[in-house]
């Protein structure tokens, strides 16, 4: 069993992006979850985990509690080590200083030496609501979202989304390696860089000549061992063979953008839906409003939809699908 740190507000969200990952995710409490089992390269690759630890217990969310399941705890581990407690969101009183302090003094007497610096092990003491979970650090993942901003792409147009979301979208649709992730309304390309980043091929279409270079600028330069195709094309008439995609994921227009493509808004999102399922068994949509009863009629099960704010004017709607 293992736990795992999530990120982020939403938990069941980080959650359905770590499903990806891990089997059988179950929040715990908050900024917690566990799970029986994970692949550590597709863990490394998540937006919304920061960690998993090997699951020592569970235990009261107090240090003296802590303490006695750590005492009792069989440890098959020898070497340098070092505690790393946390209060989760704030959610206890607890002094994750003492904690650190009273675990560290446990795991010396039973035959460990510190190095804060570069420990053999790291054992992760989380605090959160009414439990405290113990933990041996497996894998982190990898925190380098901030370092590729829409604002330092090749092209960029306002409106990009953040790579952090593109990222969990793409996960949460199944891009990995030998996966192959389509996004029929690609814009500038950020849902494709991603899924590429985790080694999925990627195929792409835009309706604007301009947002489709855009696109192929964009992975030409930043992704340049990715295998990708990206067109102009319509989304609702792709040109794809049934079944040849493994997820699809698209922003569907928000309200102001109303005609694209010789399309309204309603028959372009029903049209692109119904050739999602055309050529994918999973796909994710991403809208400023539910398009849930238009994903039924094109032949998807809603398995979850999210209301993720982005800020007072914007709410996304996440629309996880799957062919029914």
């Amino acid at each position: 069993m293992y736990c795992l740190e999530l990120a982020g507000e939403d938990d069941a969200f980080a959650a359905c992006e770590a499903e990806s990952a891990a089997d059988a995710v179950d929040v715990v409490a908050s900024g917690l979850a566990t799970a029986r089992g994970i692949s550590p390269d597709r863990l490394r690759m998540l937006a919304y985990t920061h960690r998993a630890s090997e699951l020592v217990g569970h235990t009261d969310a107090d240090v003296e509690s802590a303490r006695h399941l750590l005492e009792a705890a069989s440890i098959e581990r020898s070497g340098t080590v070092a505690v790393r407690a946390r209060d989760v969101h704030s959610a206890t009183d607890v002094s994750t200083q003492d904690a650190e302090r009273t675990l560290g003094s446990v795991l010396v007497d039973r035959g460990f030496s510190v190095d804060l610096d570069d420990p053999d092990h790291v054992l992760r003491v989380l605090f959160s609501d009414d439990v405290c979970i113990l933990g041996w650090l497996d894998v982190e993942s990898i925190r380098d979202f901030g370092d590729r901003k829409p604002t330092d792409r090749p092209f960029f147009q306002p409106g990009s989304m953040a790579p952090l979301d593109a990222r969990a979208f793409v996960n949460i649709a199944g891009a990995g390696p030998g996966k192959t992730v389509l996004d029929p309304m690609c814009g500038t390309g950020g849902v494709l860089l991603e899924a590429a980043l985790v080694g999925a091929r990627v195929v792409g279409a835009d309706a604007q000549w301009k947002m489709a270079r855009g696109s192929r600028t964009n992975l030409a330069e930043l992704t340049p061992e990715a295998t990708w195709d990206v067109v102009r094309g319509d989304a609702t008439s792709l040109a794809l063979q049934d079944d040849s995609v493994d997820g699809v994921v698209f922003d569907a227009p928000y309200g102001r953008q109303s005609k694209i493509a010789r399309h309204d808004l309603k028959d372009l999102v029903a049209g692109a839906l119904s050739e999602a399922a055309r050529v994918a068994p999973r796909a994710v949509v991403v809208a400023d409003r539910s398009w849930a009863d238009a994903a039924v009629d094109a032949g998807w099960d809603v398995e979850r939809l999210f209301q993720r704010r982005v800020h007072r004017s914007l709410t996304r709607y996440v629309h996880v699908l799957t062919r029914a």
